[in-house]
Order: C-alpha cells, then structure tokens, then sequence
C-alpha cells in the first residue's frame, strides 16, 4: 500500500519524536491539508517491541491518527455535568456554551481529546477563580464519570491508548475529592514533618485512591519554593527551603507513580517567587537568573530526577529569561532551560488556559502559541470548538509546524501508554487502615511548637474556639481531645484557639493558653498565647496529632519550613 505525503510526515515525525532523528522535511515546508481519515502505521524503531515500549507504542498510533486526531490529543478541557452521558439542563447549556456539545461524552467524541480534567472546589480554595463548575462529589460518582469518559474515548481512533483524567488533588487547600478518600495533610505540613519517606508513603496511598476512582494523573506536587508570603501557593508549597522542598517534591512524585497515576510538577518555573496570584493578572519573577537556578528550579530538578511524567507550565513573567512573554508561551524557558538545561523530556501542561493571562488572546490562537512554545497538553481552553479550530487552521497555515503538533502528541501518548495495563484498586481501598495510618504519621511528624515548654501537656479543662469558619476543625479537635483523655468543656476552660487559611491579626484571640496555626504560620507572629502551635492543615489526621500532643501524648518533632517574624523554627530542638 503506497503512503501519501502527509500520512508519511506524520509517520517520520512521530518516529522523530521517539528517536530525535531527521526526516528531511522541515517544519516550514508546506503541507497538504488534514484528511479525516487514518493513515498507515509508522514503523517501529529498530529492536524496539511496540507491544513493550511506551515511546514505541505512541510512535506507531500517531502514525494511525488523521491530524483530527492528533488535535484532539493535545487538548484537556474541563466539562459540565458529574456523568458522562446524563447531565442536567444546567450542565448542558455550560457544555453547549464551552464546547458547542451537551455532555461530557459527546465533548470527547466531538473533539476526539486525549483527556479531560475533573474541577471543583474546597474549603479556603485560592484557585477557585478557574474553577467554573464542579463535578466531582464522592468516590462512587467519580468511579461511574470516568468510566464513561473512558467508554467514549474507547471508540475513538487513539483509543488504544489510556485517557487522560486528572484532577488538582494536591491536599490541604486544594483538594478537588474530599469526601469517603484518605485526606492527606497539606504539602507544608510534610514540609515541617522533612520526612520524605513519610510523604511517600502517604502520596502512595493518595495515588491508590486516584487509581481507584478511575484518575490516572494528579497535577500535583506543588514545586514552588515559597520564597515570597504567597497567598495563592501558602500551604501549597512544601516551604521555603529549596533543600527540603526538593527531597519532598522527589517523595511525592515517588508515591503517585508507583500507585500507577502520572504526576505533573508545577507551577514552572516556579511560582512562589511572587505574592502575585496568576489567576487574574500576570505575577511579575523579577530575581536573577542565579536565583532561579538556586532557589526555584531545584524542586523540579528533583521531581525530573524522580521520574515525574509530566511538568506544569506557568503564566508568569520571568523577567530574567524572557521579560514581558507568560512562561505557558515562552520558547525560551520552556523548550531552551526546561527541555534544554533542565533535560525534561516527558509532557508539559499548561497551567488553566482559562486564567487571565491566557486570556490576552483568543483560545485558538493561545493555544497554538502555547504548543510553539513547547507545551504538549492545552488544559481548561475556556472554548474548546476554538482552540480545536485554532490548531487546526495553524496548521493548515503552517504557523503550527506539523513536527510540533505530532511531537506533542506522541509525548502524549508515550505518557498514557507508561500508565496503560495497570489494574485499578476496587473502591473498598479507599480510606483504609493502611491509608489511614500513612496519612496520621505524616500529620504526627508535622506538629511544630513554636513557643512554650516543648511538649508540656495542657491543663484541662479545655475550650476549643476558632476563628469564623473553622467549625468543623473545632468540632474535630474537640472529639479527639476528648479521646485522648483531655477534659473538653464549652466555656471557660483553658482556650485553644485554631486559625487558618487567610486569617489575620483580627483572627487571633486574646489570652488564649494556645494559639494554633491550621495553614501557614505567619499569623502566629502576632499571637500573644504562651503556648504556640502548627499543624498547617486542618483535616482530621491534623487534628488528631495536634490533640496528641497537647495531651503530652506525642512530642511536636516538625520544624516550620517558613521563617515566621520572632519566632524559632521549633522550640524542641533540632
């Protein structure tokens, strides 16, 4: 069977991809226009057993796939609607509007996507700005939506390979599922515990429960070194020392893989080295190069190191590599330092294409900018039928070289065919003994004092207040105070006062025994109790392991991976 000249890029390209050898066609040379329907198969690199070889695998489908296909690839929207095929008027008329469809399942079919993110929302959420809707409710919900999301992607011509589901599950304050899994304590509080093996293990049981639901890719952990009092990062972060962030950030990545779900580091090239919140306006990174290879770029190096399938782009101005140009569409920090300094060779996403920044232009021309700037994966395009449309006329144009667009997508599909043939843990797995207990040793690790006599027990009887909001961490550390044999009383015992994510000075109370810390610290700078605590999370193991330690059951052994204004890392030693 004779090979048309298009079929035939396609087929070299994606071999180029795989073996960084030359075609002789250049990305400039112009192309026939797209066919709707599939070509030959690439061939397979020599002594490579397609059946075996991730890079192999996606090598020989790309050279299959019409450049619809190709397209849809390297797109990841969001969708309306907690199922795949029954939504609500609502949810449909949010499908029509972003994607011209009514469910989710006819968005893939429509648009053939290689994947698809789950959003919502939680408690204290600072992304919630990108998040338009949600879809996710509980374990059971999740299971029979990616399902279906799975059932349509089958039918598609790149079906032979897994889709892609991912969600934010980071912990802490962004945590997209939270009820009936295993809650991990926030990334700072693993900071504080600096127990890599600790986070590990917990990220491991944390990857299980996503293999279970039917996500095979976090964009998570959080690399963003805070050097800066970020509000949007906050607790995200693993904290301020490039050293510690890394050994955690390499933890992490270890734990989701090994349960079978890619991990995407982010926010490159790191966003804590700005206060400024990328959701609606573009953060300024104004430290010197030297800085950014000391500070920022050391946890990404780690999650490379460590095997991390996948890299989060970030809209930031990065003044000293490419001043003025959002790193999502800078050619110069994503293909030159992240592929060519940093040697990353796996998928790299976009940060939500619905942001601010992203914004500046429309969907189809933001992402054809993003794919020439080295992106692999288009996330959260605030119209899907656009930026489809977009890429497909650019490359018609040739402002998209079709070596780009197969490069993107074979990365795409090497990273879906490295998590392929692994059999999902049964729902019963979520929230069990043995997640439980990883999740409590990081939480017991985490627990700082940052004034008072280390590990000195409270007198009871005791009160717990807490500032507006914090009902339900009040109400969690009541019962265990409780059951860790400590009196708790309504009023007027001796206050243990928790607060959290966004409080203030105004948040603190007056002459309280113990004042806690449930997210960053920094407030606690202000705090005039004799006793002072963190826990950097507020979930139940947090809770738990703070009672523990008040009731002189458990030694607070973190330390704050945060310099917080007159006050010591930790009063217990080194």
């Amino acid at each position: 069977m004779s090979t048309s000249p298009r079929r035939a890029a396609v087929a070299c390209a994606a071999l180029t991809a795989v073996l960084v050898t030359g075609c002789g066609t250049g990305p400039d040379r112009p192309r026939p226009a797209p066919s709707s329907g599939p070509s030959s198969a690439a061939p397979t690199p020599t002594g490579a057993d397609p059946a075996a070889d991730p890079a192999a695998r996606a090598a020989a489908l790309v050279g299959t796939l019409a450049d619809e296909d190709l397209v849809g690839q390297v797109l990841m929207p969001y969708a309306y609607g907690s199922s795949a095929t029954k939504v609500s008027p609502g949810s449909a008329a949010g499908n029509r509007a972003l994607a011209g469809v009514a469910t989710p399942a006819e968005m893939v079919a429509k648009y053939r996507l290689g994947g698809l993110i789950l959003v919502g929302f939680s408690a204290d959420d600072p992304t919630s700005g990108n998040q338009a809707t949600t879809n996710v409710e509980n374990p059971k919900q999740v299971h029979e939506l990616t399902a279906g999301l799975r059932a349509a992607a089958g039918r598609l011509p790149a079906g032979a390979a897994p889709f892609l589901i991912g969600t934010d599950q980071e912990y802490g304050v962004v945590t997209r599922i939270s009820d009936g899994v295993t809650l991990l304590p926030s990334p700072l509080a693993a900071g504080a515990a600096g127990q890599p093996a600790l986070t590990e293990a917990a990220w491991r049981a944390a990857g299980a429960e996503l293999a279970a639901m039917g996500i095979n890719l976090d964009f998570a952990p959080v690399a963003d070194v805070l050097a800066t009092r970020s509000t949007v990062i906050g607790s995200r972060s693993f904290g301020a020392d490039p050293g510690n962030a890394s050994a955690q950030v390499g933890g992490a990545v270890r734990g989701l893989q090994a349960a079978g779900v890619a991990a995407s580091v982010k926010h490159f090239p790191g966003h804590g080295l700005t206060a400024a919140d990328s959701h609606t306006e573009l953060p300024v990174v104004a430290q010197s190069r030297a800085v950014l290879d000391s500070t920022a770029f050391p946890p990404f190096r780690a999650g490379i190191d460590a095997g991390a399938m996948a890299v989060m782009s970030a809209h930031l101005d990065v003044r000293a590599v490419d001043p003025g140009t959002p790193a999502t569409f800078s050619h110069k920090l994503l293909t030159d330092v992240l592929r060519g300094q940093l040697g990353f060779q796996g998928v790299i996403i976009t940060d939500g294409m619905n942001m601010a920044p992203a914004k500046r232009w429309s969907p189809g021309e933001a992402a054809v900018r993003a794919l020439n700037a080295g992106n692999d994966l288009i996330l959260m395009t605030p119209n899907v039928g656009q930026a489809y449309d977009g890429l497909l006329a650019a490359l018609r144009d040739g402002s998209l070289p079709r070596t780009r667009l197969v490069d993107a997508a074979t990365r795409v599909l090497t990273m879906k065919f490295k998590l392929a043939d692994r059999p999902a843990p049964a729902l019963s797995t979520l929230g069990s003994a043995e997640h439980r207990t990883a999740a409590a040793a990081l939480a017991a690790a985490a627990v700082t004092q940052l004034r008072g006599r280390c590990g000195a027990p409270i007198a009871g009887p005791v009160t717990v207040t807490s500032s507006a909001g914090r009902d339900r961490a009040r109400a969690a550390l009541a019962e265990a105070l409780t059951a860790a044999g400590v009196r708790v009383v309504p009023a007027g015992g001796r206050v243990v006062h928790l607060v959290g994510y966004g409080d203030n000075a105004k948040d603190l109370r007056a002459g309280a025994a113990v004042t806690v810390a449930m997210d960053t610290p920094y407030v606690l700078a202000g705090a005039d109790s004799p006793t002072l605590l963190a826990t950097y999370s507020s979930g139940q193991a947090s809770m738990t392991a703070l009672a523990a330690v008040l009731a002189g059951k458990s030694r607070p052994a973190g330390r704050s991976p945060v310099a917080v204004t007159g006050l010591p890392a930790t009063v217990c030693g080194t």
